[in-house]
């Protein structure tokens, strides 16, 4: 039994970091007794210290927002998810704690619980903690449960929004998600459904896609066969669809194909998580050189190859 008011959660070895230097350990005392991070005492019940919930963009630094950066720099601890592009760090405080909490569709990735609990608790000790995430808090970010359980907990919490990866993928394409003569709508799913939840109904959102709106579909390379064909229940197979990875980092790649191709052709050029798929008319812009029926003959493509290492 762990002694009251003391988190049983660790951080994992190497996972943190000040200047460089690991720390690692317990999580810090919860009570209502314990010091602020410049050592006053914290009064009975006060919860002097606040989580920002910061959306770091696609990959892009010069994508963050400006009051992103101003977040970033007040910092004095910070849960870096693992899309978070490498170069926002640099905005980093001196002496700012880094804890990085990877959470990838598919992959190994840090308990949820745990990054509540540590929120919680580094607050409660008086850090200025923001929880940063690729692309938007509110969108397939989960900030949604974290700010419930920060709230509950009497935390202080603001959100900062930052640019969701569908929307990066639709741009790096040159193409937007509505058009007054393609698509009068979009539908943001995701293809990576929750143990609780139920797999997506496809053939209906393909129906609803098929009334003229555009579909983006997030951490959709795992479930890509059973998407395609869901889909392909409402839509034709000559539908355009994309795929573009690591949009905006420094292994972005770009797939256009149509939905009735797009698993074969994912499969030769080697798509990778992290991946957007986007299905619809809008995708008639794009330029035809990105377009074609054999990926092999094609030779090695417009763009970088994906990166070692990463997955599905």
């Amino acid at each position: 039994m762990s002694a009251p008011g003391r988190s049983q959660a660790r951080i994992p070895e190497g996972e943190a970091r000040r200047n460089s230097d690991v720390r690692a350990g317990p999580l810090p005392n919860a009570n209502p007794a314990a010091r602020s991070a410049e050592g006053r005492p914290v009064s009975s019940g006060a919860t002097p210290g606040s989580v920002s919930l910061v959306g770091a963009g696609p990959g892009d630094p010069d994508l963050l927002t400006v009051q992103a950066v101003k977040a970033i720099r007040q910092a004095t601890m910070l849960l870096v998810d693992d899309l978070v592009g490498a170069g926002v760090l640099r905005y980093a405080r001196r002496g700012a704690r880094i804890v990085h909490v990877g959470k990838r569709g598919g992959c190994r990735s840090t308990p949820q619980s745990f990054i509540h609990e540590l929120m919680v608790a580094e607050a409660r000790r008086g850090e200025t903690v923001v929880r940063l995430k690729g692309g938007d808090p509110f969108v397939f970010g989960r900030g949604g449960e974290e700010a419930e359980h920060l709230r509950a907990a009497g935390i202080a919490v603001r959100v900062v929004n930052g640019i969701s990866s569908g929307l990066a993928a639709a741009t790096a394409l040159g193409v937007p998600w509505t058009h007054r003569d393609h698509a009068h709508g979009v539908l943001l799913v995701t293809g990576h459904a929750g143990q609780a939840q139920a797999e997506l109904d496809w053939p209906t959102l393909a129906a609803a896609a098929a009334q003229g709106l555009t579909l983006v579909v997030y951490m959709a390379m795992q479930r890509l066969p059973a998407i395609q064909a869901g889909l392909l229940g409402a839509l034709g197979a000559d539908t355009p669809a994309a795929l573009v990875q690591d949009v905006s980092g420094g292994g972005e790649r770009r797939l256009v194909s149509t939905l009735g191709r797009l698993v074969d052709e994912a499969a030769a050029w080697q798509m990778r998580s992290p991946s957007i798929l986007i299905v619809g008319q809008v995708l008639t812009a794009v330029r035809a050189h990105d377009v074609g029926a054999d990926p092999a003959a094609r030779g090695p493509g417009p763009t970088a190859p994906p990166r070692a290492g990463s997955e599905a």
